[in-house]
């Protein structure tokens, strides 16, 4: 679909008024449109997805890094504007920027009113938004009423179906039951269950990793807790969305054993070797920062020192099925300005291009 013809069936679906009451009304457009332009002014022209600006990241002529419809957004990046305009009119700006998916965090939108399952299914779809993930918690044991997987198994599966999810998990670390490897064992046995459940179901059950999730057991100093994670869970039932700026922040903290011999730690390694376990990734850029904590500051998509043509460039091709098995998600934790933040991505991730060296 062309552009031109892409702006204009937006425009016949921003014309019904009845999409669940709040889809793209005049006050809403108005607050959308105001804070785009302002965004837009403040970072210079716009251009469409594949003409961003060259943060020296391989732009170029050659084959699109980013296949096509596999590019989302997190929308806890977009919570600010969920909360106070709704889905509708974020999901008209998502679909504007050229997004194909979604990963929800809730599915709430705050003062713009109720929503239910059905209704928020349906909106995306009229947007041309594949909802293909969801997080929800992992455990609050001192809460049986809590969504999580581990007080509310059925409950958040037959949500997530409701929604037609492919895929369902958390971004809650492993940590349940401390941080040995025993206790490590004992979380793998409960995301075993979630996965064999899931599976049951059509879906495959995921976990987010930070950077704490590459530390080492308290008492195995010698083992990565990463690791034991991978080698207890099963394969067909477990897998892993692996956020990237948080696994380089790992490998800056965790490169090195507590006693100070080396443990190399490169999170592409981890992807290339275990192909099939990555369905999903956070692609989440930062400044490389020693003095940090973390060794970077995070920072919009393409304005950071990750090098995400070549992340994308070897996952794509080095693994099997690589430009249809992976998604892609988008995403920066607290944005200056949230739908600037989405539209840069876009721009930025459809605008990289394979080089010479076969990326």
């Amino acid at each position: 679909m062309s552009r031109t013809s892409k702006d204009t069936e937006l425009a016949r679906r921003l014309s019904r008024r009845n999409i669940l009451g709040v889809a793209a009304g005049a006050t809403a457009a108005t607050i959308i449109g105001t804070a785009t332009a302002q965004a837009a002014a403040a970072q210079g022209p716009a251009k469409g997805p594949g003409h961003g600006q060259d943060h020296g990241h391989g732009h170029g002529k050659g084959k699109p890094v980013l296949p096509p419809g596999r590019l989302g957004i997190q929308l806890y990046s977009l919570r600010d504007k969920i909360s106070t305009l709704g889905f509708a009119p974020v999901f008209a700006e998502l679909e504007k920027y050229g997004y194909d998916e979604i990963e929800l965090a809730g599915y709430t939108q705050g003062s713009a009113g109720p929503i239910t399952l059905a209704q928020l299914k349906r909106l995306a779809k009229d947007h041309g938004l594949n909802p293909i993930g969801s997080h929800v918690g992992y455990y609050d044991d001192n809460n049986p009423g809590a969504y999580t997987f581990a007080q509310n198994l059925e409950k958040v599966l037959d949500d997530a179906q409701a929604l037609g999810l492919k895929h369902i998990g958390t971004a809650s670390g492993p940590f349940r039951y401390g941080s040995t490897v025993d206790g490590w064992k004992r979380a793998a046995d409960d995301f075993n269950t979630y996965g064999a459940a899931a599976r049951k179901r059509g879906m495959k059950f995921y976990q987010h990793n930070h950077a704490e999730e590459f530390s080492f057991a308290t008492d195995k100093p010698n083992v990565r807790l990463y690791d034991v994670l991978l080698a207890e869970t099963d394969p067909d039932l477990v897998y892993l969305e692996m956020d990237i700026y948080w696994a380089y922040c790992a490998q800056f903290r965790f490169s090195k054993r507590v006693d100070g011999t080396r443990a190399p730690l490169d999170p592409l390694k981890y992807v290339l070797k275990y192909p099939n376990r990555y369905p999903l990734f956070h692609v989440k850029d930062g400044v490389r920062d020693e003095t940090t904590r973390d060794g970077y500051r995070m920072t919009d998509v393409g304005d950071g020192d990750i090098d995400y043509k070549t992340f994308l460039s070897k996952v794509t091709s080095r693994t099997h099925h690589g430009r249809t098995y992976h998604h892609w998600q988008a995403e920066h934790d607290n944005p200056v300005e949230s739908l600037a933040f989405a539209r840069k991505s876009s721009e930025h991730l459809h605008s990289l291009r394979t080089g010479r060296c076969g990326d």
